[in-house]
């Protein structure tokens, strides 16, 4: 089955909204096996919507558009839906009543442009939305199944995998598509294929495929098979043969995130963490303390430059700081077992470094990772490309992958040499 996605909102293409409806539709097309070949953005502009929808219908067994269905004056993806295929628009009385109630109920009064949310293509079902106002719409039309979702980017995940993917998978008629994604840090896309090649050739079913994002690489597998068991167990040779071969780079599998694994992994050798960040200015924190159940864990973050952190009990004297520069190694395993003492923590993990603001700046985005549990304490100092804010996105990442190698007695260069790495 071939299923093309259509972005509708003027906003995309002038660059003020990113399109990451097209990345998560993209992404779940993937995981489901179907086919994606083309991926449009179209402006709130009824003639090209029209143009969009038909040339979709003709190359397409199935169209997502997404976006333009709310209240407002510019939300025509409705109006579009028709003119595309030769349908008159109704209007549901019962959902112009549930949206009255869902008003009524929090004490508010609905502006009458919400009723345009009840109008819909003749022939075409009401999806409920359980995140928001606005219907999403299913229409079937000369064998190509048409969905209309929100383009807010929960309502559209949810309504994706309640309504859109199950209907499209049975309709594909393929069986079960199970995906399986390993995911691993350290190394480069092309080292990550390269480490692969081999195995690489031998897929077919399953499949296999490379994913960069924010410097961690996943290995995605893919298998079809008549049932769930089934591609499990065309999935487990593979998995094992990747595993086998990529060691202590591969970290999770699936939705793990590098900062639930941190916390996992303390909690269970009943560990407590603590940070010290000076330039990515509490980014290491704010990743573990979204995951639910840090408390158990974190004990909390130290948020400090040069002067602060000698004021903070950090351990970093006048001494240290002249001798090797405050983007020192020295400096960041100070700040690790120091912030460790002072929040009474089992591992501190520490950030010291030059961010930017200019790529080219001869410092810039040189930063220094330091990681100090009860076996000891170690640095590595991180040489990395771009602006600021990557820089700072990176670090962060390095510095949590950084504490799960040295919290697994693995680090990155050998053991601490007595206690300390020198």
């Amino acid at each position: 089955m071939i299923v093309e996605a259509i972005a509708v909102g003027t906003e995309l293409l002038l660059g003020h909204t990113v399109n990451s409806n097209a990345a998560l539709i993209g992404s779940r097309l993937a995981d489901a096996g179907l086919e994606h070949h083309f991926s449009t953005a179209v402006g709130d502009h009824p003639g090209r919507m029209v143009d969009a929808i038909r040339l979709a219908m003709g190359r397409a067994d199935a169209v997502i558009l997404t976006g333009g269905i709310g209240p407002t004056q510019d939300d025509l993806t409705r109006e579009a839906i028709c003119e595309a295929t030769g349908r008159p628009m109704l209007y549901s009385d019962e959902y112009a009543s549930r949206l009255r109630r869902w008003w009524a109920a929090r004490g508010r009064e609905m502006p009458d442009s919400n009723l345009k949310q009840a109008e819909y293509p003749e022939g075409a079902t009401l999806l409920d939305n359980p995140k928001g106002t606005a219907p999403a719409i299913q229409l079937e039309h000369e064998g190509v199944v048409i969905f209309a979702l929100p383009g807010v980017p929960a309502e559209l995940e949810v309504l994706l995998d309640k309504y859109v993917l199950p209907l499209l998978r049975e309709r594909s008629g393929e069986g079960v598509v199970l995906s399986r994604v390993i995911r691993t840090y350290g190394q480069s896309e092309s080292r990550v294929a390269e480490m692969l090649a081999d195995i690489f050739e031998e897929t077919g079913n399953p499949s296999m495929a490379f994913l960069a994002s924010a410097a961690e690489i996943k290995v995605r597998l893919t298998a079809h098979a008549d049932t769930e068991a089934g591609a499990e167990a065309l999935i487990a040779p593979f998995e094992a043969a990747v595993r086998e071969r990529m060691g202590s780079l591969v970290f999770g599998i699936d939705d793990e995130t590098i900062e639930s694994i941190v916390l996992r992994m303390a909690e269970e050798k009943g560990w407590t963490l603590a940070t010290a960040e000076s330039a990515t200015g509490g980014k290491v924190a704010a990743r573990i303390t979204a995951v639910p159940g840090a408390s158990r864990v974190f004990r909390g973050a130290i948020v400090a430059y040069q002067d602060d952190v000698k004021k903070m009990n950090l351990s970093v004297g006048d001494d240290l700081i002249a001798e090797h520069g405050v983007v020192s190694e020295p400096v960041a395993m100070a700040m690790a077992e120091g912030v460790a003492r002072a929040l009474d923590a089992d591992v501190g993990i520490a950030i010291t470094g030059s961010a930017g603001p200019e790529p080219l700046e001869e410092a810039a985005g040189t930063m220094v990772v330091a990681v100090r549990t009860p076996e000891g304490t170690m640095a590595r100092t991180l040489r990395l490309p771009g602006d600021r804010e990557r820089v700072r996105t990176y670090t962060s990442t390095g510095a949590l992958h950084m504490a799960r190698l040295a919290m697994a007695g693995k680090w990155w260069s050998g053991r601490p040499k007595d206690g300390r790495w020198v």
